[in-house]
């Protein structure tokens, strides 16, 4: 008599993942399955609900049509993947940074409006800080989100950009200064954040 199938080897890293997926493409879904939410959700705060689907959906697609060229001696995935979203985001900037201003100018945050109990009060309080962030170059912005947002460490921003630790550190203080000074604290006299790594 022969007992029930062996069950798979546990994939414990997603190196591992990308790796196996190679020969067995339905594996890849374990990413979608772990990253998926988060990614969409950071897609969501920065261009809204609409945007968000496609965005999610051309990041995992186009990751696993790269996953080639994936460094296999990276364990996680997380910061090549909110790379390519971030790719993406960038070819919609536009979008975002239009979004952002009317933000600014009106105070009414569609994406918020969604999930926020008393938006009223929350959104009107994020208008300087919506023009604050539209006001930032990209590049300055995109790390000031990975950060905020994403929850990612300097290291997994500088992986996502594919970008030096220092310059991630040069532009997030760059951003925080100019974020600060835009909602009128005097920098002089604000500490930067500690780094979270």
């Amino acid at each position: 008599m022969t007992g029930p199938p062996a069950p798979e080897a546990e994939v414990h890293d997603d190196a591992e993942v990308v790796a196996q997926s190679l020969e067995q493409p339905e594996l890849f879904a374990r990413l979608y399955d772990r990253y998926a939410p988060d990614i969409h959700r950071y897609v969501t705060r920065r261009l809204g609900d609409g945007a968000a689907d496609d965005i999610t959906a051309d990041t995992f697609l186009t990751a696993f049509r790269i996953r080639t060229r994936y460094d296999l001696t990276r364990a996680n995935a997380r910061p090549w993947l909110y790379g390519i979203a971030g790719n993406l985001i960038g070819k919609q900037r536009r979008t975002e940074v239009r979004a952002l201003r009317a933000l600014a100018r009106t105070g009414t945050d569609p994406v918020a409006a969604s999930w926020v109990e008393e938006t009223e009060n929350r959104v009107a309080a994020q208008a300087p800080l919506a023009g604050a962030l539209a006001a930032l170059p990209a590049g300055d912005r995109h790390v000031l989100l990975l950060v905020a947002w994403a929850d990612l460490t300097y290291q997994e921003v500088a992986e996502a950009l594919d970008i030096p630790v220092g310059t991630v550190r040069s532009r997030l203080n760059r951003a925080r200064r100019k974020v600060r000074t835009a909602l009128g604290a005097d920098p002089a006299f604000v500490p930067d954040t500690p780094e979270v790594i």
